[in-house]
């Protein structure tokens, strides 16, 4: 038998307070957006109303309403964030092994569904293997891409020397 790797993020990840459950939501979430935008791109809001060009106050304040130009700016500003995300899961992916970055591309990037049974069957690898894999690439992306939840309760714990 083969000697099994403990990769860096592995050591890191078993040691701090991470709520594994919620960890996984917020990648899986990531990949469905960056999935998403890669297929579909950026669809830009647009305003249903023209507006005027002389500025309307409103009561004492004094502030104007400038509707279409926040509106253009959330469209730079979302388009811009959805372009970095995809660009750190790049990064990210990269840092995978290549069993690892196959099993999350055909759970998480393809464009067709694939149940993962179908996907494990097609790799020639076992169900366990499959979710083993999966669960440990989703590891390594939550500590590449930072978006690891704590467990509150030990952080809190763990910062004041509580236990």
């Amino acid at each position: 038998m083969g000697r099994r790797r403990i990769h860096v993020y592995h050591a890191l990840f078993d040691s701090m307070p991470v709520d594994e459950a919620a960890t996984r939501a917020a990648v899986e979430k990531r990949l469905e957006e960056v999935r998403r935008y890669r297929q579909v791109g950026w669809i830009r809001k647009e305003a249903f109303i023209t507006a005027g060009y002389e500025p309307r106050y409103h009561g004492a304040t004094h502030a104007v309403s400038q509707p279409t130009e926040q509106l253009a700016i959330g469209n730079v500003d979302k388009e811009a964030e959805l372009v970095r995300k995809s660009e750190l899961l790049d990064l990210a992916m990269e840092r995978l092994s290549e069993e690892q970055r196959e099993v999350i591309r055909r759970s998480y990037l393809d464009q067709k569904a694939e149940y993962d049974f179908i996907s494990c069957g097609e790799m020639g690898i076992s169900d366990r293997t499959y979710r083993r894999i999966k669960a440990s690439a989703i590891r390594l992306l939550a500590a590449a891409m930072r978006l690891e939840v704590y467990q509150e309760e030990e952080l809190h714990m763990a910062k004041h020397g509580v236990g």
